[in-house]
Formats: C-alpha cells, structure tokens, sequence
C-alpha cells in the first residue's frame, strides 16, 4: 500500500471520486428530467447533492488514515474541497 500513498493520486481520485458518485446517485433516484428543466432550487437541492457526493471521499480518508497511508489521505481531502466549497457557498 506504501507505493501508493502518494499526494497526487489522492488528489485525482480526490476530483473524480465525487463527481462518478453524484452520476450513480443521480441515475439511481431517476433525477435527470428535475436537472433538466431546472427543477431544482439552487440553495437546498444542490447543496445536499454536492454534501451527498463528498461522503465517499471522507469515508475513503478514514480508511487511508487508519492503514497509515497518510499523503493519500492528505490529496483526498485537498481534492474534495472543490465540492465542500461548492456546498458551503450554494448554502449561503
């Protein structure tokens, strides 16, 4: 695991991770046609979608924490702060 506990492959899987999670959460609930025709107020719904997307990676930094994978964890979470951005500013 120590090869790759590197910063920049945290980082991408950092970007990407939340970005193919929102597409799967999306898909599943059937929400295409509500994104659409704009259906969706922009301080609540995607604001929770944004909050819904980052999950996996915090859940992923928990795991590379606990197995001492710490750089990895570090680009994780760098990567995920676009999207906490994203959610803290769609809130106000």
């Amino acid at each position: 695991m120590q090869r790759f506990d590197k910063y920049w492959i945290g980082i991408v899987a950092g970007l990407i991770l939340p970005a193919a999670f929102l597409l799967v959460y999306i898909s599943t609930y059937n929400l295409w046609y509500s994104l659409q025709t704009f259906q969706f107020s922009l301080g609540s719904v995607l604001n929770k979608l944004l909050q819904v997307s980052v999950f996996p990676d915090l859940a992923l930094v928990f795991v590379f924490y606990t197995t001492d994978s710490f750089r990895l964890a570090k680009g994780l979470i760098i990567g995920a702060m676009p999207y906490i951005l994203a959610a803290v500013y769609f809130s106000l």
